[in-house]
């Protein structure tokens, strides 16, 4: 990837991560992040550009098709404390709702222009960024996105983000099998205008691991 688009990637995490705190509260009452299904559709091949970055693809001229959505937040533990160096991978389909996945034949367009996939790793402040768009449903799914979180000596988390008001969350089988409403309502967040991007939205997503590394069971 072009050094001067990695350092205003990077440039972006730690403005975002500027407005949050460096570590929250146990007494807050942190809900632990649900697992979630991997399902069919991660990626047969990680492509060459897999930057936080998804609206725009190294060597092509386009931009993807879509509400461009940033996806901000912190990885943290139950106790609040952030985690330095766990590595976060999202996937999901594009503004058609096809995925860039060989299994993945309706025939509706692909968009060439969206990477499909994209990675990130935390440093001490826990804090992450991915620029994408705003997930769109297709058959049989509310609108998600998909995320696996590694951290070094633990098992990975993988879980799914969902959109507030998004009519197909109240049929959607994998988000209500989280039985606990506080750890289901963890998984759907709020989108709004960018204060400082015109054009582009904002939601914030919190990723909480048991400290141990054990997986929850919510």
């Amino acid at each position: 990837m072009d050094h001067k688009r990695r350092r205003l990637l990077v440039g972006s995490v730690l403005g975002f991560a500027a407005a949050l705190p460096a570590i929250r509260s146990a007494a807050a009452g942190l809900t632990l992040t649900p697992r979630q299904s991997r399902g069919p559709f991660y990626p047969a091949r990680i492509p060459l550009d897999s930057d936080n970055d998804l609206v725009i693809v190294n060597g092509k001229a386009g931009k993807a098709r879509g509400e461009i959505a940033n996806i901000v937040g912190q990885v943290l533990d139950e106790r609040g404390q952030t985690i330095d160096g766990a590595r976060i991978e999202i996937w999901q389909c594009d503004a058609n709702g096809r995925y860039h996945h060989p299994w993945d034949t309706r025939d509706v367009p692909l968009d060439p222009n969206f990477q499909g996939y994209g990675e990130f790793t935390t440093g001490a402040d826990g804090a992450y960024r991915f620029r994408t768009i705003k997930p769109v449903p297709y058959p049989g799914r509310a609108p998600h996105i998909h995320f696996a979180v590694h951290v070094p000596g633990t098992q990975p988390l993988v879980t799914q983000m969902y959109v507030a008001g998004a009519p197909e969350n109240q049929r959607d089988w994998i988000l209500n099998s989280v039985r606990d409403v506080r750890a289901r309502q963890s998984l759907i967040v709020s989108f709004k205008q960018h204060a400082d991007i015109p054009g582009e939205l904002v939601g914030s997503f919190d990723i909480v691991l048991v400290a141990d590394g054990r997986l929850s069971e919510a």
